[in-house]
């Protein structure tokens, strides 16, 4: 096991030097600093961006509206699939539903609720709407999982359903559900940001990576995504360590 760990910490920090050295053979390549700036002015605008006020408005106005946007389709998500594994109707109701959510074009659906609500809102809604089919799919796949195995076992002891949905599909179905949430949340901040550039929502780190876009500000651009990727995978370690510490709790 410290074997594999060892290989997999050497490969990922091997990701990270060619990840670098793409970076350095574009540079040169391309010999324009508006189009490619280099490493070292990338991230020397980090450094800056972290002691600016107006960065840190709009990095907690991003935050707040991914993490709203993701506790209302974790809500929805795990709320209906636990309905839709308990009550064939309200499966087939939903399919349709999910179905699209999974296929329609996000730009498109961000352009129209910029006409129905607000710049602040559109984001949430379609992070919200993107995440919804996620979790909806990973409940009921999980709790798909925890019925066929346990519930012919579950009447043969004429268990009622209240109990066994409670007392034996939920936590068992927990785990699987809990180790996406990381991925998930990572995904809400990227659709979060992509409905802020569209919709130009004030005090947010998509609007501030549109303005440096029309500024030709480059570098700034750049520091802007590797700050939002940074924060995506600072979440995803702290659900990956929650995780971990439920499965050493629970064993």
């Amino acid at each position: 096991m410290k074997k594999e760990k060892l290989l997999n910490l050497i490969f990922s920090l091997m990701a990270l030097v060619a990840l670098w050295l793409a970076w350095l053979i574009a540079y040169f390549a391309v010999g324009n600093d508006i189009v490619v700036p280099s490493v070292t002015e990338t991230f020397a605008e980090v450094g800056r961006l972290l002691t600016e006020a107006a960065f840190w408005r709009a990095f907690g106005g991003t935050l707040w509206r991914s993490f709203e946007a993701f506790l209302i389709s974790f809500a929805l998500g795990v709320g209906l699939g636990l309905l839709a594994c308990v009550l064939p109707p309200v499966r087939a109701f939903f399919a349709p539903i999910v179905s699209v959510l999974r296929t329609v074009p996000t730009m498109a659906v961000v352009l129209i609720l910029l006409l129905w609500t607000s710049p602040a809102l559109a984001p949430v809604i379609i992070a919200a709407l993107v995440l919804f089919p996620v979790f909806y799919a990973a409940v009921l796949s999980s709790l798909d999982g925890v019925k066929e195995e346990y519930g012919p076992l579950a009447s043969a002891f004429d268990i009622p359903k209240t109990r066994q949905v409670f007392k034996i599909y939920l936590p068992l179905a927990a785990p699987p559900v809990l180790s996406q949430l990381g991925a998930a949340f990572s995904l809400g901040l990227k659709i979060t940001i992509s409905g802020e550039v569209l919709s130009a929502t004030a005090r947010s780190l998509g609007s501030m990576m549109q303005q440096a876009q029309g500024f030709l500000e480059m570098p700034r651009l750049i520091a802007l995504t590797l700050l939002s990727v940074a924060v995506g995978l600072a979440v995803e370690g702290l659900f990956a360590v929650l995780h971990f510490l439920i499965d050493r709790r629970r064993t």
